[in-house]
């Protein structure tokens, strides 16, 4: 059953809820949009721009980091002053009330985490913390950007359009460009998160699959499931028998799973 009016929508989310609390949310860039955070897909679940730097090009190539690096001094401060919407306060609510127990997110911008939100898993890491590929040490992704300003004075007087993920529409000479090593080892750093072309830890699958198993139904919000990592879940619910239902604009991976499809904007559905 597709609905596409928000009053009705909301009314049918509502009775989901009660009927099959606790439910396990997944969520998606959809729910960040109105945070001012650019997302990837268009409503048929299509690349809106070139796809995001993959695992193995980053660690491979000096002049891969060096692009990506010089983009970020301009994408990820939109990232981290990012504050939560009303759609992270709702589920943050509907989680104290009980209907929801846990949030898995493939978000990396930890605003369910500001929202109050408790039980949430970041299947594709956080974005604001850095990990280095050598001796693992985590650090601020603060320090690493202040450094890099500091570092490339002729880049950071240069303006750019935040796009997803604390990237950014930036084209120009990328050579002179000085990426920031690692204070500890100078190995080379990296946000903590999952890129494409990279796996999710197995840990943090198995969390949130047993999470899945232990809930009584699967409820997406602002996520087409295109990427694996996140339709698996729609997978594993469909294959328990769990009710399964999708509130974003569009098409997802998950249309022929749902029980129900929300197809409406969130900030009208979650109130």
């Amino acid at each position: 059953m597709t609905i596409t009016d928000p009053a009705q929508a909301r009314e049918a989310l509502m009775e989901f809820l009660h009927q099959n609390a606790p439910v396990t949310i997944i969520t998606g860039a959809g729910i960040s949009t109105d945070s001012g955070i650019p997302d990837y897909r268009d409503s048929d679940g299509e690349w809106k721009r070139t796809p995001p730097v993959q695992h193995q090009d980053y660690m491979r190539s000096e002049a891969v980091r060096k692009r990506y690096w010089a983009r970020s001094l301009f994408g990820w401060p939109v990232l981290y002053h990012a504050q939560p919407n009303s759609a992270h306060y709702a589920i943050t609510q509907l989680q104290q009330q009980g209907l929801i127990n846990h949030i898995i997110t493939q978000n990396v911008d930890g605003l369910h985490q500001k929202a109050g939100a408790k039980n949430v898993i970041n299947l594709h890491g956080y974005a604001n913390d850095m990990v280095c590929m050598s001796c693992r040490q985590v650090t601020p992704r603060l320090e690493m950007h202040e450094r890099s300003l500091k570092i490339n004075p002729d880049f950071a007087v240069l303006e750019a359009t935040a796009a997803p993920d604390g990237d950014a529409d930036l084209e120009t000479d990328f050579d002179q460009f000085t990426v920031a090593d690692c204070l500890s080892c100078g190995g080379i750093l990296k946000p903590d998160v999952v890129y494409f072309g990279d796996n999710v830890p197995k840990t943090r699958v198995e969390e949130a699959q047993n999470v899945l198993k232990n809930s009584n139904a699967l409820l997406a919000i602002g996520t087409s499931l295109m990427v694996f990592s996140g339709y698996r879940f729609a997978r594993q619910a469909h294959q328990y028998n769990q009710p399964i239902a999708l509130l974003t604009l569009g098409k997802t991976r998950a249309d022929n799973l749902a029980n129900i499809k929300l197809n409406c904007s969130i900030k009208d559905v979650l109130l």
